[in-house]
């Protein structure tokens, strides 16, 4: 299958019309969802952090240290990753499912177009651009979400909290997750294009098709995820 997404498309501009049709649909309208649930997440995060710390001898800038490194080496990329394998992969998989149930993928190829290539490259090329991007607003929503809990709840201060997102600041650790957020959006573009692609029934195998490409890209990304943290942090 990926032999066919990565041929040279026949028409550049139709690409380029899709590609930017596709950011519109798999990026730009999820980043609500993302933006909500980052600056929760990072909101809990940061004060179950400081409810833990109720040590005289643990220092209160950790709160801080701790939020940012979990933010930005698992939730943003490894959460979010999951979160839009939901949102985005049954999208995918059931736009292209139906209309492989509605024969319009068959007239494609009478027509001689290479539907794979048509169908799916924009939306690999542009997951994988657009993503990073999404990954950097969830890290600095989140990060913010626990900095504004300090004032909901008074576990800490805002120069503690602030002292603990400079403390040991690395920005490898940025770059590592942009990574993982790349390869994760490979995923979540092929495998549900691959169950869409080749479903074969009716809407109700559509709908089937959907639940088993959500569950096999979050399978897949968890695995990922361990190989890819034991290769670049190990």
């Amino acid at each position: 299958m990926l032999g066919q997404v990565f041929k040279k498309p026949q028409k550049w501009s139709i690409f380029f019309e899709n590609f930017f049709k596709e950011i519109e649909e798999l990026g730009l309208k999820s980043i609500g969802i993302v933006a909500f649930i980052s600056f929760f997440v990072g909101g809990v995060v940061a004060i179950q952090t400081g409810l833990n710390v109720d040590n005289p001898w643990i220092p209160k800038y950790l709160i801080g240290f701790a939020t940012k490194r979990a933010i930005i080496l698992e939730f943003a990329p490894t959460f979010m990753a999951i979160i839009l394998a939901g949102k985005v992969g049954s999208y995918i998989t059931s736009s292209i499912g139906t209309m492989r149930v509605t024969e319009q993928i068959d007239a494609l190829e009478v027509m001689g177009i290479n539907a794979l290539n048509h169908l799916v490259l924009p939306k690999v090329i542009s997951t994988v651009l657009f993503y990073p991007f999404i990954v950097l607003l969830a890290m600095f929503l989140g990060i913010l979400g626990g900095w504004v809990s300090g004032f909901a709840t008074g576990l800490f201060t805002s120069d503690q909290y602030i002292m603990g997102i400079r403390e040991d600041f690395k920005p490898y650790l940025i770059q590592y997750s942009l990574i993982k957020t790349m390869v994760f959006a490979f995923m979540i573009a092929t495998i549900p294009s691959f169950y869409g692609f080749y479903v074969k029934g009716g809407s109700l195998e559509v709908g089937k098709a959907s639940t088993k490409a959500v569950v096999w890209t979050s399978v897949v990304i968890i695995v990922l995820n361990y190989f890819l943290t034991q290769m670049f942090l190990g």
